[in-house]
């Protein structure tokens, strides 16, 4: 790609996201379930096994995406992300989670959850979404180009799944589970942990349930307990840094997916009025549209490599007008098409890994 042709992409690249390493403690159970030894597996990766001897402990979004490919590689587990998830919940997010555990009701739950979701970790985002008298705890990555984005999909859907089980209690069941990524060769492991309908080439990774549920006190909630927790997580708060832009696009990506990525949308969450908030933007040397189109692109790649939506579903998705004008802005951003860039880019066919037996 010639100079010129570069300096059409969007600028700005994200910060490389970072995660707490509790996220994927589980991984030395599932590893040791499937035969191989965590010790050798992770040196294969360039981990430490004592980077595991703290949940707290943090490593680089990638670094982790690299590790669970690794992982997933050396067991040929087709759904090893599935196995991963199915063993996570609130209790994996530390502090944040037993903010969570200990809320109201679940609407404030899940509140809290994806409002400090960033504190856990950095090169994704959640959110809750409502339509009508549906709810979808999502899960959407933004660091671009990840590894294993399918394995990591796999394991926040059903991580989602375990927190509502953990805030609901087990008479909890979502209407629909639905994963961005193309549906694997073999369905069945979803089939049996989720027990609820599967859609695959989603628009969002997540699970959908009837809004009733927010509603729903959380089981065994303690007041004073939330407000001591409330407190050190306000610290925790204060000690996080990150600049405007970023925060920004990290809202974005959930925005443009929800249809709520116009500029005053995007301003309100911030309580800032649309010209100070781009003013604010400004100061650092961006702006709203460079944003917004850097979130499109980021998101059209994650698209177009792991999943068979047509153009049309994509560029819907993304808010044009129609496929041309989606492909008209892509090829500005990367220099090709978008069908030139999912067939030098996007996944072969999915290959007949070994399906190993939940145990």
């Amino acid at each position: 790609m010639d100079e010129k042709m570069k300096n059409t992409q969007p600028g700005h690249a994200p910060q490389e996201g970072i995660v707490r390493v509790g996220s994927v403690m589980a991984i030395l159970s599932v590893l040791r379930e499937l035969g191989e030894d965590p010790a050798g597996v992770l040196a294969e990766a360039g981990f430490d096994l004592k980077m595991f001897d703290d949940p707290d402990n943090v490593v680089t979004y990638t670094g982790r995406a690299h590790l669970i490919k690794v992982c997933t590689a050396k067991t040929g587990c087709s759904h090893f992300g599935l196995l991963l998830g199915q063993q996570s919940d609130l209790s994996s997010f530390g502090l944040i989670g037993y903010l969570v555990r200990h809320s109201p009701d679940v609407g404030s739950a899940l509140r809290s959850f994806v409002h400090y979701f960033h504190l856990h970790a950095q090169g994704a985002v959640v959110t809750v979404m409502e339509e009508k008298d549906l709810v979808c705890l999502s899960y959407s990555i933004y660091q671009p180009r990840v590894q294993a984005c399918e394995q990591i999909d796999d394991g926040a859907v059903a991580i989602a799944f375990n927190i509502m089980h953990n805030l609901c209690g087990r008479e909890w069941r979502p209407v629909e589970v639905c994963f961005t990524h193309r549906k694997p060769n073999n369905t069945e492991p979803y089939r049996r942990f989720f027990r609820a309908p599967l859609r695959f080439d989603a628009e969002q990774n997540g699970v959908w349930f009837p809004s009733k549920w927010l509603k729903q006190p959380v089981h065994g909630n303690d007041p004073e307990l939330l407000r001591l927790l409330q407190k050190q997580v306000d610290a925790l708060e204060l000690s996080y840094h990150n600049d405007f832009p970023e925060q920004v696009r990290q809202i974005l990506h959930t925005a443009l997916l929800t249809g709520r990525a116009k500029v005053d949308q995007v301003a309100a969450l911030f309580s800032m009025r649309s010209r100070t908030f781009n003013r604010r933007l400004k100061d650092y040397d961006t702006s709203f549209k460079e944003l917004a189109d850097q979130a499109r692109y980021e998101i059209a790649q994650q698209f177009l490599e792991s999943s068979e939506l047509e153009m049309i579903q994509i560029a819907t998705a993304l808010d044009y007008a129609d496929a041309s004008a989606f492909t008209r802005a892509f090829r500005r951003w990367s220099g090709i098409t978008p069908s030139i860039w999912r067939a030098k880019h996007g996944a072969p066919p999915l290959k007949k890994l070994a399906v190993i037996a939940e145990t």
